[in-house]
């Protein structure tokens, strides 16, 4: 396996393509559709005396551009078939459009998050930049949870982790004791729940899960979408579960200081001054907490608001004890 870095700035940045090969070409997510990026990644290939063209297969983590833009590009070239969780299938191809091309989506979900109408309309055109990014639709292959591949002589398992995304999903080598991870867990940040992808029903709650099955299956490596390795997947895991724990206490907090709130009036107390796509995640993120408070009876929604009506609340008991601690620093 060789890893190859795309050093483009869109989003978090430093997106990671890996390349399985051997008698097949096989690529791990692609990146962005942006000529330079695409110029990077034939750079990369190159260097391991393979071309776009020789691509038999792409396997897709998740739907987002940063990670699938170039897919269809690169089936244009190759031939390749792309294979993506059926969640995610329709985005891919063009069937359905995203939160970046569903305007009516758009709107409806920001005015129920009590986005500021000046705040929408700067988040609509920060979308709206960000169109092409998503390049070509392809041709896809839907995968399901369990489903396995023979790639190159291992075998790699499709373990669906939904919660960034609804069709995230991780590609598992148990014999080797690694997976390609894609956003679920991240070295440095925290993915974003709630707002980087509005189709996940009860957002928190699917990552949580997501979290667990990853604190269970204890791989000795992942390889993230993003920069490094990690070398201790479950506690990276426990980490990020441990966040979330944390921030759903700061929520109570602030509704206990502030009284019934909107998403977006969480997220200022949170994260303070939002710009570009965090006007999407800040609020987002609030919603997934308020959220899954709201489904523990903790909070009462009451139109775009909600209220505690149980201040004594033991956050710890709204998630799981996965019974490992780990202290690693991170960055939203």
């Amino acid at each position: 396996m060789k890893r190859i870095r795309l050093h483009n700035t869109v989003f978090e940045g430093l997106n990671d393509v890996y390349l399985l090969d051997g008698e097949e070409t096989v690529l791990v997510d692609t990146g962005v559709a942006l000529p330079e990026v695409r110029s990077e990644l034939e750079e990369g290939l190159s260097a391991h005396g393979v071309a776009l063209a020789d691509v038999d297969r792409v396997f897709l983590t998740h739907w987002h551009l940063d990670h699938a833009g170039l897919a269809g590009e690169i089936q244009a070239e190759s031939g390749a078939s792309v294979h993506v969780h059926e969640a995610d299938a329709p985005l891919v191809s063009g069937e359905e459009p995203s939160l970046l091309e569903d305007h009516p989506g758009q709107r409806e979900t920001f005015a129920e998050w009590g986005i500021p109408r000046g705040k929408r309309t700067e988040l609509m055109a920060f979308l709206e930049e960000q169109m092409d990014l998503g390049g070509d639709p392809a041709d896809v292959t839907p995968f399901a949870d369990g489903d396995t591949f023979d790639v190159n002589g291992r075998t790699l398992e499709a373990v669906h982790l939904p919660g960034h995304a609804a069709g995230l999903s991780a590609f598992a080598d148990e014999a080797a004791g690694e997976a390609f991870v894609g956003d679920a867990i991240l070295p440095k940040y925290t993915p974003n729940v709630g707002g980087a992808d509005v189709r996940v029903d009860s957002p928190l709650a699917r990552y949580v899960d997501s979290l667990v099955e990853i604190v269970g299956r204890d791989w000795d490596v992942a390889w993230p979408g993003h920069r490094d390795r990690i070398d201790d997947p479950a506690g990276r895991a426990a980490t990020i579960l441990q966040h979330h724990r944390d921030r759903t206490g700061n929520v109570v907090d602030v509704l206990d200081a502030r009284g019934a709130s909107t998403p977006w009036e969480v997220s200022a107390e949170l994260f303070g001054s939002l710009e570009a796509i965090h006007v999407l995640h800040g609020p987002g993120e609030a919603f997934a907490h308020l959220d899954h408070l709201a489904d523990a009876g903790v909070v009462e929604r009451d139109g775009g608001r909600y209220r505690l009506v149980d201040p004594a609340v033991d956050v710890d008991a709204l998630f799981p004890d996965v019974g490992i601690e780990r202290v690693v620093e991170f960055e939203e």
